[in-house]
């Protein structure tokens, strides 16, 4: 039982740490910009091929 009890406050603590750590820190006024920009990030333009097999898979599932 003690070991079950101390496992998961160990669990509880090395969880939280980092939260607590990061909500010290400040955030900067550019990164608070970018972060609610936009949800997904962009990784690369996406090509012509790539849309017309995107628009063909939604067909093909049934989504209008």
């Amino acid at each position: 039982m003690k070991k079950i009890t101390l496992v998961g406050l160990a669990i509880l603590a090395v969880s939280i740490s980092p939260a607590l750590a990061k909500g010290k820190a400040k955030p900067k006024a550019a990164a608070a910009a970018t972060s609610t920009a936009s949800a997904m990030p962009v990784i690369g333009q996406v090509s012509a091929a790539d849309l017309a097999m995107y628009k063909k898979n939604k067909l093909d599932s049934g989504v209008k």
